[in-house]
């Protein structure tokens, strides 16, 4: 099955129990429009765990998860689109 955003969140859906998510369309920065080609892309945030005293009092996020574990989890999944 190809890898698709719809794909993605049915796996997120079926795998983390429906969690919250966010997704932001990124592209480049303003100083980067001579470039040739403008990379667009989306960050898919799913909200697994509640902001604390760390992320309040510093604005920096804790990733609680190695991503390429992450990865093997969301591949494993089984959904029927």
């Amino acid at each position: 099955m190809p890898c698709t955003f719809k794909n993605i969140l049915a796996k997120l859906h079926a795998g983390l129990n429906d969690p919250d998510y966010n997704y932001v369309i990124r592209s480049s920065r303003p100083m980067d429009m001579e470039n040739e080609y403008c990379h667009w892309y989306v960050s898919l945030v799913p909200r697994l765990t509640h902001t604390a005293g760390f992320e309040l009092g510093t604005g920096m996020y804790i990733n609680i998860s190695v991503p390429e574990e992450s990865a093997e989890f969301l591949k494993a999944v089984e959904v029927s689109l």
